[in-house]
């Protein structure tokens, strides 16, 4: 039996969790939102989340200290080169993976919701425009919430744990048709990787040509600035 209609949603400040919180509050929830500065490079993403919680009016925004440049291993956490001008859809992980980043996020919102007696957790991840990250993939959501299941208090004693991935078979199309329909306002997230000194997005990275991509495809124009553009 659920408790309450709340629903811990994983807010990085970027355009598919924006749209994602635009959904649970469409589907009733009571959105607390949890954000976590892990050290990443792009740590202005922690800003966008502020700006996009507030636009949504979320009930509750917290923010996280994580910090993962203790381990690195990723062109966000450590001092490696974010790659330009590759392909996002290739058939390879990117040195921009962040080692078990989305386990880790969603073990901190699961944390938090077993404290609020909440039972829904969302997150952003969608696995067809992605860049072959394999914690965005439907089987890892799916083992995730078998874990939530087993490995809490909560989930032992009669709650049952959703994790609710509502955008993990749109395209990026898809997402941005969807968050302009629920009334995100785009020009507030930040997609970039690698932005400049002012915050304005590289255009290069794997996430801004994806973000790029899916608004041309969508037909709409991409609100915020980009270097050089």
């Amino acid at each position: 039996m659920k408790e309450s209609n709340n629903a811990v949603v994983l807010l990085s400040g970027g355009l598919d969790s924006a749209t994602t919180a635009a959904v649970a509050i469409r589907d009733g929830f009571r959105v607390l939102a949890l954000s976590v500065d892990y050290g990443q490079r792009h740590a202005g993403e922690l800003d966008a989340a502020r700006r996009v919680a507030g636009d949504l009016g979320v009930a509750q925004h917290v923010i996280v200290r994580v910090d993962l440049r203790a381990i690195g291993g990723s062109a966000l956490t450590a001092d490696i080169d974010v790659p330009r001008n590759e392909d996002p859809t290739a058939d390879r992980i990117p040195v921009t993976y962040v080692p078990a980043r989305n386990t880790l996020l969603l073990s901190l919102a699961l944390g938090w919701a077993e404290t609020l007696g909440a039972f829904d957790i969302f997150i952003g991840v969608n696995a067809l425009d992605y860049s072959g990250y394999p914690d965005c993939r439907p089987e890892f959501i799916r083992s995730f919430e078998k874990l939530a299941n087993v490995a809490t208090k909560a989930g032992v004693t009669g709650g049952t744990f959703t994790i609710h991935a509502p955008l993990i078979d749109h395209s990026k199309a898809d997402i941005i048709r969807l968050g302009t329909e629920l009334g995100v306002n785009f020009a507030g997230t930040t997609s970039c990787y690698d932005p400049d000194a002012s915050g304005a997005a590289c255009g290069e990275c794997d996430a801004c040509q994806l973000r790029l991509r899916g608004f041309a495809e969508a037909g709409l124009p991409d609100p915020i600035a980009y270097a050089g553009r």
